[in-house]
């Protein structure tokens, strides 16, 4: 009569075990009997945050980029290289046509926006390592980022030079001297700061980011232990009184040598 090969059926989590049985790894884990009390919302797991804790943490560096954008517009109205122009009659020329203060301005603007980049993701990164920020911040140095520098373009304009050239002709008068607003000739130049924050925010986060335990294979069974869960069968110990005497197979004797003369 041959017994059908059938798995075992999977332990139960709600049926206690036997004294001594080893735990099933594949059981799922029974379900805890403790509730929040009434009134008080469930607490998340460790390294588990609300979507609006995110979005907090999103605005708030979204906010600091945006602040750090009015310090890049004084920066740049301040550092950038000024056009110089001068009137002749009723003619506005370059005093030097063959200046680069233009490409400068680009040049000063990229600066500072790589240094803004690299600062903003620093102090976000060192902020949010222990709670963990998440996508929050990668999302929030992006688009504050763009909105920094697209603020610090406009504002940096209004505060430099004014860009009225008839007006500011008649204020000088024939011969005077006086600077050409600053702008950007390539507007490349305001994703500067947003691709900067991503590169270091990522590099950090690989370097020094928080670490997270890998899960066990399976439930109940520690990380690392592979093989065989149950580990090796345990000694069955046995009293000495019940240790029945080996059983020894009768031998044959070999005739004797008169026995064999005889027959």
């Amino acid at each position: 009569m041959t017994v059908p090969n059938t798995p075992p059926e999977p332990a139960r989590a709600d049926v206690p075990a036997e004294p001594g049985a080893v735990p099933d790894p594949f059981a799922p884990p029974p379900a805890s009997d403790q509730e929040p009390p009434a009134g008080l919302p469930a607490v998340p797991p460790a390294g588990v945050h609300r979507v609006p804790d995110e979005l907090r943490i999103g605005a708030g560096v979204v906010l600091v980029c945006l602040l750090a954008g009015l310090a890049m517009a004084g920066l740049w109205a301040w550092l950038a290289p000024k056009v110089p122009l001068v009137v002749d009659g009723d003619r506005i020329l370059y005093v030097d046509p063959e200046g680069e203060q233009r490409a400068g301005a680009d040049a000063v603007f990229v600066l500072i926006g790589l240094g803004a980049g690299i600062l903003t993701a620093l102090g976000a990164f060192l902020v949010t390592r222990k709670r963990g920020g998440g996508i929050a911040v990668a999302l929030g140095l992006a688009i504050g980022g763009l909105l920094g520098s697209y603020g610090a373009w406009k504002l940096g304009r209004w505060l430099g030079p004014s860009d009225n050239l008839i007006g500011e002709a008649r204020r000088v008068g024939n011969g005077g001297h006086f600077d050409a607003s600053i702008d950007l000739g390539a507007l490349g130049a305001l994703l500067v700061w947003p691709m900067a924050a991503m590169v270091v925010l990522l590099a950090l986060s690989a370097a020094f980011g928080k670490r997270e335990e890998d899960p066990p294979p399976y439930w109940g069974v520690p990380a690392g232990s592979y093989g065989d869960p149950a580990g090796p069968p345990a000694e069955t110990p046995v009293d000495a009184g019940q240790v029945a005497p080996a059983e020894t197979a009768p031998v044959d004797a070999a005739p004797a040598p008169e026995e064999r003369r005889q027959g």
